[in-house]
Formats: structure tokens, sequence, C-alpha cells
């Protein structure tokens, strides 16, 4: 059953309610999900794909985001850079299929799924799925079958969700809702605490930033990654919201 505030072609669905859909180089359509898309991407989705590319954070954002902020934008987002072939392919798609898997955005673990996540005043997370089922996607021909929650550990996106709540909790954060607008320095922190994860961790190693005896008294006990992006998504919360 379609919903009346939904397009035709995309269905809500429950968390255990079962779908077919398969995706495997055999399906006519492969790569096609790969072209022609705007693919916005998550922190997460940066930490993931500069480690799997090898590079560090600031020159993955050089060589392969886009950074767009409109006059009506409060925070700036953030896209994959796409090839200039007539198709708009997405710069790490080949014939054989993604080069980085492993390390592949959110968006593209979750399709031909959406999911949205709404924080309550109580902190807690009520999550909804819908599926997109685009005239070019064929795999949902095939005859595998899952839910929506079996897909999403299938393809990996606990943690992805995880951090993307989190961040969540900026975005949607009350004041913001009532018309806070940042200041300069405070959209570069965001960008450094939450894209820039490299440069954020040299700065905070040399004493560079504000707030950060948290980190400082820890410095011996070196963060991952993942770890780190924690660090900075509170740490950003104070910069943004506290007095």
């Amino acid at each position: 059953m379609t919903h009346p505030s939904l397009p035709d072609n995309v269905l809500p669905i429950e968390d255990n309610e079962p779908f077919s859909f398969a995706c495997h180089p055999q399906v006519s359509c492969f790569t096609d999900c790969c072209r022609q898309l705007e693919l916005a991407l998550t922190p997460y989705d940066i930490l993931r794909l500069k480690r799997e590319t090898g590079l560090s954070s600031t020159q993955f954002l050089d060589d392969y985001v886009i950074m767009e902020q409109e006059g009506n934008d409060i925070f700036p987002r953030f896209y994959l850079t796409m090839v200039d072939d007539g198709r708009a392919s997405c710069v790490f798609v080949a014939d054989s299929g993604c080069t980085v898997y492993p390390g592949r955005p959110g968006a593209c673990r979750t399709y031909p799924m959406g999911r949205a996540a709404v924080r309550h005043s109580d902190d807690s997370i009520r999550q909804f799925f819908v599926l997109l089922n685009e005239p070019h996607c064929h795999g949902f021909s095939e005859e595998a079958t899952q839910t929506a929650k079996q897909y999403s550990r299938k393809q990996g996106l606990e943690e992805y969700n995880r951090f993307n709540d989190s961040v969540a909790a900026i975005l949607q954060h009350e004041q913001i809702r009532q018309g806070k607008r940042l200041t300069e320095e405070q959209k570069s922190f965001f960008v450094l605490a939450l894209y820039d994860l490299d440069n954020f961790r040299s700065k905070l190693d040399v004493g560079q930033l504000p707030d950060q005896q948290a980190y400082t008294d820890n410095k011996d006990n070196y963060l991952t990654d993942e770890q780190l992006l924690t660090f900075g998504i509170e740490w950003l919360q104070r910069q943004l919201f506290t007095p």
C-alpha cells in the first residue's frame, strides 16, 4: 500500500516485513544505481572511505568530496564527486562493481531501502523504513527474501546507523529547530570534528582547540577513528549549544 505523502514508487515497510531483492553482477542493471545520482556523505561514510582509499581525511575531502552550503542551510552538506562521463557515474564504480566495496557509503549499503530516524525529547530513536522501487532496478525480480532488519544486518549498517543517529542529535537539536544560526568558527568546527578527523586529531594533539581537556588527559591512550568521531560529536555539541 502506498502512503499519501510518498511517491508511488516509495513503499513504507515494517521492520520485519519481508521483501524480495538481491544485487549481484548477474543482474542486468548491475551498477546502474551507481550512476546519475547525488550521493550525500555522512561523517562515518567519510571515515570508512578515507580508510578504504588509504588517504587522510583532508586529502579525501580535497580529492573526492564537494561541500555545498546554500543561503538557508544551517550546516554544510557533503557529496561524493561524480565522473563527467555523460552518466554522472560514481568515481569508485567500475564494470566489475564498486572498487571500495568494504568501505562503501551507508546509502549504497541501504539501497533499495531508505531509513529515517526521528529523535524524541527523551533521546529515544524511532526508525522508519521504505523501499525505493526505481524503473531501472531489476533486483526486485530476484528470489532472495529478507526483512528490513535482516537486510540492515547483512549490509553492515548497524555502525553506520549508530553514528548517523548520534550526528542527528546535532542536526535536530532543539536550538537548531528554534532557528539558531552558526558562527563561521562553529561552521569550521562542524567540518573539522565530523568530516576531517585526521586534521581534528592533529589539532587536538598540539592543543589548538578549546575545551579539549578530556582528550588531553587521555592523550597517551590512542583513540581509534571511531572513538575519535564519538569524541568529536560530543565535543561539537558543547561548542555549538553550550552557552
